[in-house]
């Protein structure tokens, strides 16, 4: 079963600011790993206008569980003041990679959650 495991994306404006999340998830143990992908172009409404811009997408894993200290930590330490913050469950993933990533989060006897 994978219903406990998740995808989330968040963007930022500069490669900087998604390696410094990406980075403080991971050593905080509420993802087990993130993917930085950019630039991207986003074309988006803000403030009752159109706009356009180059960001960077950040993809992280996590379960259920660590979601809501994920998105803390990315809400507090983001650039921007109202971040895109989504999860979308996993359907599918093999049981090995279901076990490690669980076991990121969350942390075992010899490896406890910071």
């Amino acid at each position: 079963m994978t219903d406990d495991l998740l995808r989330v994306t968040t963007a930022t404006p500069d490669l900087d600011s998604a390696k410094d999340l990406a980075r403080s998830a991971v050593a905080g143990r509420v993802a087990g790993n993130a993917q930085i992908i950019g630039p991207v172009v986003s074309v988006f409404r803000h403030l009752g206008d159109t706009g356009e811009g180059e960001e960077y997408q950040l993809v992280l894993s996590t379960t259920r569980t660590a979601y809501p200290e994920l998105a803390e930590l990315l809400t507090a330490n983001h650039p921007w003041d109202n971040p895109e913050i989504t999860a979308i469950p996993l359907a599918v993933a093999t049981d090995a990679y279901a076990t490690w990533l669980r076991e990121s989060t969350t942390g075992s006897a010899d490896e406890p959650r910071e």
